[in-house]
């Protein structure tokens, strides 16, 4: 289950730097067009605005996996491992609820679009379903990764945010800032 969700999640990084490239190709040819030709533009924007909304929610379980959030650890950092645990822990299981709950909440939203055939309000009337879809699916990718961790944190395969049990405070502080 970990290296399929590992997996996912790396599938889901692509797909999002991928969204971003390609975010950036239509900028630059939108601006060509306006500028360069005095053209018109119908998609771009909704295809940018999509794209970067979709790469958000599709690389999220990457950035977890890799532990490239941003992470407030002033409290795990000055207490003792069995309290590091718990904290961990409880930290894991909010967070998991969190996600599962906004991965139900997505899918529904989606369904809507889907049900209802809602479009974009641009000239270009994009079938919304297809950009909704994103949210979903990474945040469903989320969960799992999520799962992950919290089966590998409780199999003491990963340590409490990532802070050996014995470390001491310099110790854990200088492992974070190293990034190993």
């Amino acid at each position: 289950m970990v290296r399929g969700a590992r997996a996912l999640s790396v599938l889901g990084g692509l797909v999002a730097a991928g969204l971003i490239a390609a975010s950036v190709l239509v900028v630059c040819q939108m601006v060509v067009l306006r500028y360069g030709f005095g053209r018109t533009t119908i998609w771009q924007t909704d295809f940018v605005t999509f794209g970067l909304v979709a790469a958000t929610f599709l690389g999220a379980p990457y950035v977890l996996m890799t532990r490239g959030h941003v992470n407030v650890d002033v409290l795990p950092l000055h207490v003792g491992p069995r309290a590091r645990f718990r904290l961990a822990v409880f930290a894991q299981l909010i967070a998991l609820g969190f996600a599962l709950v906004l991965a139900w909440l997505a899918a529904v939203f989606w369904h809507e679009a889907w049900d209802n055939g809602w479009r974009s309000d641009s000239m270009w009337r994009a079938r919304l379903w297809i950009p909704y879809l994103a949210m979903p699916v990474g945040l469903g990718i989320l969960s799992l990764q999520m799962l992950a961790d919290f089966y590998e944190l409780l199999t003491g395969r990963q340590h409490p945010f990532g802070i050996a049990p014995g470390a001491s405070v310099a110790e854990a502080i200088a492992v974070k800032e190293s990034g190993t």
